[in-house]
């Protein structure tokens, strides 16, 4: 495997573990606190990611229908990993109400933060561009899906409900998919925006992954991880090693190929969304063990990922 493999490997995966470590350490010398890393998380996800996702995609004038297959492949394939581990939670978990946050663990990727990540340090403006198409089914997907899952789980010995017309309206008024649904209508119909609008987008956007690993590097929890239970491991497993690989199958047996079947690989080879440990508290589910899948998620994916990219490169299907 020659040395060209293993650069664009590490080039992909050692930044973005930087940017991490460099977190943990400014939370160490206590540069940063929970109050830093709630606010400049809110300014990512209100702000600077959206900003980003809508001028990759305004800004790519590419035929809609060039990405409509990959689009429909994130759906089923994430409906399919969801239906999976929906099926094999019951011979996994023996708590009926940690099924829910295992079945979440599993197929809940942090696909618009860490897999943007991926794939910009990977292919560059192109990867974003395709990874935001990508994303537009799926974030919402795994929204609606993780309701579902935590619902059916924690029903069991629950004396609550949880608001089903808040949580749509939630999915209905994310600011990603805000963002990814007004940068269509620029790339359907081939607009082209100002270029100081576009300039200080990209100012604004530039903020959103640096930013966002800082704050989860920050925000990791390595007392939780020691803390970890044998359905954290299985979630963990299934996160960063079933199913990348079971979507890399796909994709390659379907026939994507190239920058494409990468981008398929990096999202879905991505850990836990942070977001999973709000969900399951809010809803009154094992909140320590959603934050151990984050914790052991987010350090494994990025060793899983180097290991995948060395193989898809060395291999030249990418």
């Amino acid at each position: 495997m020659s040395w060209e493999t293993w650069s664009f490997a590490f080039s992909v995966t050692v930044p973005n573990l930087l940017m991490l470590i460099i977190g943990i350490l400014m939370r160490g010398f206590r540069l940063v606190d929970d109050n830093f890393c709630d606010a400049a998380s809110r300014l990512v996800f209100n702000l600077a990611l959206p900003c980003l996702l809508f001028f990759s995609i305004a800004t790519n004038h590419s035929s809609f229908q060039q990405y409509a297959p990959l689009m429909l492949y994130g759906a089923l394939s994430t409906i399919a990993t969801y239906l999976l581990l929906e099926f094999a939670a019951p011979f996994l978990v023996k708590n009926p109400r940690e099924r829910g946050i295992f079945v979440q663990g599993g197929f809940r990727g942090n696909a618009a933060i860490l897999g943007v990540a991926y794939c910009s340090m990977a292919f560059g403006s192109e990867g974003v561009a395709i990874a935001s198409f990508y994303i537009v089914i799926t974030v919402i997907l795994f929204n609606v899906l993780s309701v579902v899952t935590l619902t059916r789980s924690l029903s069991t010995g629950s004396n609550g409900r949880p608001d089903f017309l808040s949580v749509m309206r939630g999915v209905i008024t994310n600011p990603l998919i805000i963002g990814i649904l007004l940068g269509l209508p620029f790339s359907l119909f081939s607009v082209s925006l100002p270029e100081v609008l576009v300039h200080t987008g990209q100012y604004i956007s530039g903020l959103a992954l640096p930013l966002a690993l800082l704050c989860t590097g920050a925000s990791l929890d390595f007392r939780a991880m020691f803390r970890a239970s044998n359905v954290a491991v299985l979630a963990c497993i299934a996160r960063i090693v079933v199913i990348p690989g079971l979507l890399f199958l796909g994709g390659w047996l379907i026939g994507f190929r190239g920058v494409s079947l990468g981008v398929i690989f990096l999202l879905s080879a991505t850990p836990t969304a942070a977001a999973s440990y709000v969900m399951t508290r809010a809803m009154g589910g094992n909140a320590t063990l959603a934050a151990n899948i984050i914790a052991m998620t987010t350090l494994g994916s990025f060793f899983t990922t180097a290991l995948g990219l060395l193989f898809l490169r060395g291999s030249g299907l990418i």
